[in-house]
């Protein structure tokens, strides 16, 4: 069976509104136009995204605001603070934890994971990151989309940071048996404990000291997420404060995306929240870190892989180089070009130099370029190498970045990454608008432009121009970032048997210390903080006790379309295929998807069917090798691949259908090529 979709445009969304599209009317928005206490800053026109975006600044408290008007019903809203902790106690982490715990307006425990079934959201979470904490939602419904942004605000900016609250998110003693004063008292919290689980992962751990040793002078030298044995350090009256100072207005930015009217997004913003606020001078900035003089070297240490397939090749080494500031928005989108030209793929040179030399068992858990940070990064190592073969990695790495300077990249790879950008643009996810929102967060959050970062067609035509006014363009920056950068940390892991048991050790300290430290009257609290639990008394009574969620707000049948959109597939055949068809406005993008019957497989060979889908596309095809037909996919597809496939049968509990489904995508001018693609592999 196939499904094939093709191209073609429709009309609006009549339902939606009447009159032009979202897109138009945000068009008529004028620079200095109020409204809702919000004055318009800029109004741009992003063709190629087939949107509007509308810059606003909150007069009274200067909170930034970005509307992106598109034809899209999938309605986002986010509110993000500049969140950026000097120590590594997890403050911002545990405060996104402790403000979904209830509201001035919504005091019911957990109101988020309570909306899912009183409402149509399409997504609802929270996260945080090195130096900002967001929280979105997306839904088609536009009721919907105010009941949820009632309950964000209320949750964001209104909290009710309850002491209860911060014991079991953030960290607590608490006795081992809660009935037994005698007990041996031990940390608890769901923070804590998330973050101790977190650093057992050795991938995880290397990050964090890369990012932490890269970035000394500021916020990304310590853990935003918490270091388990510093959390306990925090206390509820430092959470409450770093509230007070971070989730202001003044330090906000608010971001909402789709077709619904911007007015309606103000007036509702700016009456349930910005209207008790005033202006204050957020000191959340983050300087530039100081450049080295010298490259620097760093060794740390981790726990042995029980699993690890050759005990005596569990190390990592990684070189890492700091780049220029994120809100530079052309040189950020050439750095990033220029690292998938140098670590992406079978033809790439450090794939060659580095994984093809069978040296370690994959890139180091952080590879390319990184621009999560003030000033990206680029990263690239091995892991899973043997202690001996440190040093040459080092040298191949160096070595590579000397042949990239004096040979440069051949043609047609540019041509597919910048191919894989113009697909990018076009493809039209369901979740478009959480991607833009994550998409500018870290220049935005920096005081960058988050326009500019959306005008991608601009900085690809102004990219070639590079390219053809120097030929030398890209090996240029490699020598000004990599090779003449003394700002380059080179750090290695290897794992220490003795590992968990010295963490082991050093949390029985911290415990010893806090402890110590208690005096009579805390550890009878502590007992009968305890003790509530175990009867239902305190924590464990607001933990046991039904919530009452009325207070929620949440949609009516008379809220909800009665009918969804009928969408018509065309029936066919390709010879005894038959084939499904079905036209959309998919912005010059083809889709295909194709299911291959197993059925009549042996079912000893279906075992391999995973290895099979995971190969096939891997393998080189025709006239082709690897590295040809992966040269091929990236200039003429957005991607093929192949996945094991199970259909039940809508009729019969019992019976169902094994397959393997193609699926891939292409710009309607090369779905011919894709095609061809797909027979050379089919018929190799």
């Amino acid at each position: 069976r196939m499904l094939l979709f093709l191209n073609s445009f429709v009309g609006q969304k009549p339902w939606r509104f009447n009159s032009s599209s979202a897109k138009e009317r945000a068009l008529l928005y004028k620079a200095g136009e109020k409204i809702h206490g919000f004055t318009v800053k800029q109004v741009t026109d992003v063709p190629d995204l087939f949107l509007t975006a509308v810059k606003l600044t909150h007069d009274n408290t200067g909170a930034r605001y970005l509307h992106v008007a598109r034809d899209d019903s999938n309605n986002l809203f986010s509110v993000q603070f500049r969140t950026t902790p000097m120590d590594s106690t997890g403050v911002p982490h545990i405060l996104e934890h402790t403000v979904l715990c209830g509201s001035e307006k919504y005091p019911c425990r957990d109101p988020f994971f309570k909306m899912l079934n009183r409402s149509l959201s399409t997504f609802m979470n929270a996260f945080t990151a090195s130096d900002y904490t967001m929280y979105p939602f997306s839904t088609q419904n536009g009721k919907d989309f105010q009941n949820l942004l009632s309950v964000y605000l209320d949750a964001v900016f209104f909290p009710c940071l309850r002491e209860l609250d911060f014991w079991q998110e953030g960290w607590r003693l608490e006795h081992e048996n809660p009935t037994d004063p005698n007990a041996p008292l031990v940390f608890k919290g769901v923070v804590f404990n998330e973050m101790k689980g977190a650093f057992t992962d050795n991938e995880r751990l290397y990050a964090q000291h890369l990012q932490n040793k890269l970035y000394p002078d500021h916020t990304y030298s310590v853990v935003s997420g918490g270091e388990p044995l510093d959390i306990p350090e925090l206390s509820w009256e430092q959470l409450k404060q770093f509230h007070a100072t971070h989730y202001h207005p003044s330090n906000a930015r608010f971001f909402t995306y789709g077709d619904l009217p911007l007015e309606q997004h103000l007036k509702q913003i700016q009456e349930e929240a910005l209207s008790r606020f005033q202006r204050t001078e957020p000191q959340t900035a983050v300087p530039s870190q100081t450049h080295w003089s010298n490259p620097r070297e760093h060794h740390v240490a981790c726990g042995p892989d029980s699993l690890a397939p050759d005990p005596s090749k569990q190390n990592t080494v990684c070189v890492s180089y700091l780049l220029g500031d994120i809100t530079d928005t052309f040189e950020a989108f050439t750095l990033n070009i220029l690292s998938s030209l140098m670590v992406s793929g079978p033809n790439s040179p450090f794939y060659k130099a580095l994984i093809e030399a069978k040296i370690g068992t994959d890139f180091s858990s952080v590879v390319g370029f990184d621009g999560s940070t003030k000033e990206a990064s680029f990263s690239v190592g091995l892991q899973g190498i043997a202690e001996k073969d440190i040093e040459t990695v080092k040298e191949i790495i160096f070595q590579t970045v000397n042949e990239i300077i004096a040979n440069g990249f051949e043609e047609e790879r540019i041509e597919a990454l910048l191919h894989k950008i113009e697909i990018e643009m076009k493809h039209q996810s369901t979740s478009f608008g959480l991607s833009l929102a994550s998409y500018i967060a870290t220049c935005w959050n920096h005081d960058g432009d988050p326009v500019e970062v959306l005008k991608i067609s601009d900085k690809v035509t102004r990219f070639r121009q590079c390219l053809q006014d120097n030929p030398h363009f890209l090996q240029e920056k490699v020598k000004l970032y990599f090779k003449d950068n003394p700002h380059r940390l080179t750090l290695s892991m290897s794992p220490e048997e003795s590992y968990f048991e010295k963490q082991a050790k050093a949390e029985e300290e911290k415990l010893k210390q806090k402890v110590s430290a208690l005096s009579e009257e805390d550890r009878k609290l502590i007992y009968e903080k305890g003790e509530s639990k175990k009867h239902s008394l305190q924590l464990m009574a607001a933990q046991s006790t039904t919530q009452d969620a009325s207070c929620l707000p949440a949609l009516k049948v008379s809220d909800i379309q009665p009918t969804i959109p009928f969408t018509p597939v065309e029936m066919g055949n390709a010879g005894e295929v038959p084939v499904q068809y079905c036209a959309q406005p998919t912005n010059g993008m083809v889709y295909f998807r194709a299911m291959c019957s197993l059925n009549t497989l042996p079912e000893e060979l279906k075992v391999y069917v995973p290895l099979f889908c995971n190969v096939i596309t891997k393998l080189g095809c025709g006239v082709m090798d690897y590295r040809q037909q992966s040269q091929q996919i990236e200039l003429k597809t957005g991607g093929m691949s192949v996945s094991p496939q199970i259909i039940p049968d809508a009729t019969d509990l019992d019976m169902y259908e094994q397959g393997v489904l193609l699926t891939s995508s292409s710009l309607e001018r090369n779905m011919p090529d894709m095609m061809h693609l797909w027979s050379e592999i089919i018929n190799m």
